[in-house]
């Protein structure tokens, strides 16, 4: 008998509706929508347009019951993922208390440092696991405190963005384990809010919703949302929220021998692993644990992924071409320039072209003169950073890595995923590019069925997808 599923996967300024058809063995898929959500510069920050966001997966769901009712069937469940760290917030009655601040705003720059030189680093990461990032929510709520701003106290939930949608969906507030383990404000010991951190913030417990896992139930969608959207009394689940822990949970592989790297608009890098690990080797190279499905732990590091070539793509005024072509443009450039893709002056500068000019001139390196020398500055640059965090990993790594697994948008670049080969050393498995869907789709799956074991997931998981292998 089949099932019908809803995946809504929400990245950075877009988003996405996909309808899934599982027969107990293989997963059909379509893309019924796609919407953007740019950051809204407001007052000298940046904002998510929330209220954008979900009247777009409003008609998402509309379109879905127009489209099953067509042949009378009907949706089994929704699930949402998005990006980490942000949060929304939410006045008591139900209504928006102040739009996200989005992750980029440059309101947090140096904010772990300011919130380390008050409370002590090695302790906050032996608590959490989690990587310094200056956006990391711990940091973002700190900076808000700091600033006086009313938001905070005037909140009476501050909800995870997958969370917000979910509460607006139906009513009930929680928060789902894998986004919240990426605020940097979880106990690796309790897997829930670290009272130490909520006392430094000045916040209780309950601004917070009750922790749920991947697979429960949140609730239904609430009365007036079955009237607007002709879908009826559909549960929403708790997958991994994070939409990075859905790419993980969706990754086709028979075994646990390899390292993946979910490669969009970031490139994570990592492992599944059953324990965490906050060593001072882990310490000192900045890896985090996050939570995943089952139980496990997603031991990795973010890398700036596809964020510096979108933005100079865009200056340069090469949307119009596709990324096999402007990949394969690198072979027209010898420029050997390389950039550390991670350093602070590529997150979110007015020009990214002039960025990488500025970074290339203090560092005495040779800047780029061509589209074609931009293009291959920076995937080179990326595989070669890529390469030096798998280093990393494979220092710390409790198991042996035999292989790469790239999933996300960036699996499609063959140039990529051949320099990849050859920096890393490592087969590299490409695909599928829509794993994070997949992953959403998949616990979606097993929360309806609960006869369907981790084991047979991960088969149906294999049997629905086909992959790409690059020999180094």
């Amino acid at each position: 008998m089949n099932t019908f599923h809803l995946a809504i996967d929400l990245g950075a300024t877009s988003g996405r509706a996909i309808l899934a058809t599982c027969n107990g063995h293989h997963i059909e898929s379509k893309e019924i929508s796609r919407f953007q959500y740019p950051m809204l510069p407001i007052a000298g920050h940046l904002f998510w347009n929330l209220p954008l966001i979900y009247e777009e997966i409003v008609k998402s769901m509309t379109l879905a019951a127009e489209m099953l009712d067509e042949s009378g069937r009907h949706l089994d469940s929704i699930g949402i993922d998005s990006w980490g760290c942000d949060v929304a917030f939410f006045h008591k009655d139900g209504s928006i208390a102040g739009l996200p601040y989005c992750y980029r705003d440059p309101h947090t720059r140096d904010a772990s440092k300011i919130y380390c030189d008050a409370f002590d680093k090695e302790k906050l990461y032996a608590s959490t696991g989690i990587q310094f990032m200056d956006f990391n929510t711990i940091f973002q709520l700190h900076t808000l405190r700091r600033a006086n701003a009313p938001v905070i106290d005037a909140a009476d939930k501050i909800l995870f963005i997958p969370d917000a949608i979910a509460y607006m969906l139906t009513g009930h507030a929680v928060t789902e384990f894998t986004v919240a383990s990426t605020s940097q404000m979880l106990n690796l010991s309790t897997g829930d809010f670290d009272t130490d951190i909520l006392d430094n913030l000045k916040l209780s417990r309950d601004k917070f919703g009750p922790m749920v896992r991947p697979g429960e139930r949140i609730g239904i969608l609430s009365a007036e949302l079955q009237r607007a959207t002709g879908l009826g009394a559909v549960p929403v689940i708790a997958v991994a929220g994070h939409d990075t822990a859905s790419a993980v949970a969706g990754i086709p592989t028979p075994d646990n021998d390899y390292a993946y790297l979910s490669c969009g608009t970031w490139a994570l890098l990592g492992i599944e692993s059953d324990s965490y690990n906050v060593s001072d080797e882990a310490l000192k190279y900045n890896f985090t644990n996050e939570g995943g499905i089952n139980g496990t732990t997603r031991f990795l590091k973010n890398i700036c992924g596809m964020w510096i070539f979108e933005r100079v793509r865009k200056e340069l005024g090469m949307e119009h071409i596709n990324v096999g072509d402007l990949a394969a443009s690198c072979h027209d450039s010898d420029c050997e320039t390389l950039i550390n893709p991670d350093d602070s002056s590529f997150a979110n500068p007015e020009s990214m072209t002039e960025a990488i000019k500025r970074y290339c001139l203090s560092h005495s390196l040779t800047p780029p003169a061509s589209s074609a020398d931009y293009v291959r500055v920076i995937f080179r640059s990326l595989a070669t950073r890529i390469a030096e965090v798998l280093d990393q990993l494979r220092s710390v790594s409790p198991k042996d890595i035999k292989r790469l697994h790239v999933i996300g948008g960036g699996s499609k670049n063959e140039h990529l995923m051949k320099m990849l080969a050859q920096t890393t050393g490592l087969p590299v498995v490409a695909g599928p590019a829509e794993c994070t869907a997949l992953g959403n789709i998949l616990v979606q799956i097993g929360a309806i069925d609960t006869s369907c074991t981790p084991a047979r997931l991960r088969q149906i998981t294999i049997d629905s997808c086909n992959t790409k292998t690059y020999k180094p």
